[in-house]
């Protein structure tokens, strides 16, 4: 920092060298431990609903990452633009013309968005007096934001799965990926966990919890910003074993674990449970569960066509029989064309003359089951698959 202070007093513009000295000292008085990351990364938001008009900042919608453009003019819905970098006009750009219906407009974060609820649709279960859930579809950041109109202080549990920053291209940043070949691929994750952990905090109550599932690849930094988020919470990490058989990556150990931290606040703790679920000398309860995907990161027939397939069922025995050829065989077969999102198979379809069940929700949509098929029938040997009427 020394070294720092002697380059700056050499510098010859006063006006300058004082607004850099200024930024120096303030830098100084900084945390003196914690994570040390670049908090001002630019992210974007894209506004579909919002009418493009000259002087907005706008992207094409068929395109992913930072290529923004700057609307210039509007002539019979085509919009005159000249390319911009972060928010800056490049003079090396010369204008383009692009249809304003292949335009959606951009907002950076810190302009002024007033986000409110619109309602898509309802389901009523239950009666007045049972309890109710809210499903908000919209960036997390903005929904939190929307949140402490109504909930700030008064929120028991908060429980969230952040994307885990593998380099896997399943989410997006800034509306561009980051992946493993990002220089500031942790810097980019840390920002954008910080803000939401930050609005998060103010919507807890006084003795609230926090829970945050992560794994290896940003599971020491998590905990860092976490503990430098809520200095009041007692924060532990322990273990969740996802899967027994373990999961490996290239020239790595092998895994069976990820992790939650639990950030407890106030008089919180947790209480003790009828069963452990570890100690050998305990009967084990047996805990069955859907077979099939429901409302995760990967559970679209494009993200896992393998794992789309038809199961054989026995009606009378109910027993499974076998299994029918994959989304991914039929692919590579050339018999699927187009979105395979929108695909769906012959519903007269059989295997071997007995009927066969798809991974479909009760939403009509179609999913992926969570397991291949092969493996599907070994554990069926084993008998830890069992068929039963929905």
């Amino acid at each position: 920092m020394a070294k720092i202070e002697d380059l700056i007093a050499q510098i010859p513009d006063e006006r300058l060298r004082k607004g850099i000295a200024a930024e120096v000292k303030a830098l100084k008085k900084t945390k003196k431990f914690g994570l040390v990351f670049e908090e001002h990364l630019p992210e974007t938001i894209r506004l579909p609903r919002l009418p493009v008009k000259p002087g907005e900042f706008v992207a094409l919608k068929g395109e992913s990452g930072n290529l923004l453009w700057r609307v210039k003019s509007l002539k019979k819905n085509v919009a005159t633009c000249d390319r911009t970098v972060e928010g800056y006009p490049s003079p090396s750009e010369v204008d383009r013309e692009f249809p304003v219906s292949d335009l959606v407009v951009v907002r950076s974060f810190g302009d002024p968005i007033y986000p409110a609820l619109v309602l898509i649709d309802r389901v009523d279960r239950g009666g007045p007096e049972k309890p109710y859930h809210l499903l908000i579809n919209a960036e997390k950041f903005h929904a939190l934001q929307l949140l402490l109109y109504c909930y700030e202080s008064a929120v028991d549990v908060i429980y969230i799965d952040p994307p885990y920053n593998t380099g896997a291209r399943d989410w997006k940043y800034n509306n561009d990926y980051v992946d493993k070949t990002d220089a500031w691929r942790d810097s980019k994750w840390l920002a954008m966990m910080k803000k939401r952990l930050t609005l998060g905090k103010r919507l807890l109550k006084p003795d609230g919890v926090l829970i945050v599932t992560i794994d290896e690849h940003e599971a020491q930094n998590l905990g860092v910003l976490l503990r430098q988020i809520f200095p009041e919470a007692r924060v532990q990490m322990v273990t969740i074993v996802t899967n027994t058989a373990g999961s490996t990556s290239p020239g790595l150990f092998s895994r069976a674990e990820e992790y939650a931290f639990f950030c407890f606040f106030g008089n919180s703790a947790p209480l003790p449970m009828p069963n452990d679920l570890l100690a050998e000398s305990k009967p084990i309860a047996q805990y069955w569960f859907p077979l099939f995907r429901s409302r995760g990161i990967n559970d679209r027939p494009s993200k896992r066509p393998n794992l789309v397939y038809p199961i054989a069922i026995d009606p009378e025995t109910q027993t499974i029989i076998g299994c029918g050829r994959s989304l991914r065989e039929r692919i590579d077969s050339k018999e699927v064309p187009g979105d395979l999102d929108q695909w769906w198979s012959d519903l007269g379809e059989n295997f071997q003359g007995k009927p066969v069940v798809w991974p479909i929700l009760d939403t009509g949509e179609m999913t992926t089951w969570q397991l291949s098929g092969e493996a599907l029938i070994e554990l069926a040997k084993q008998g830890f698959v069992r068929v039963r009427k929905s």
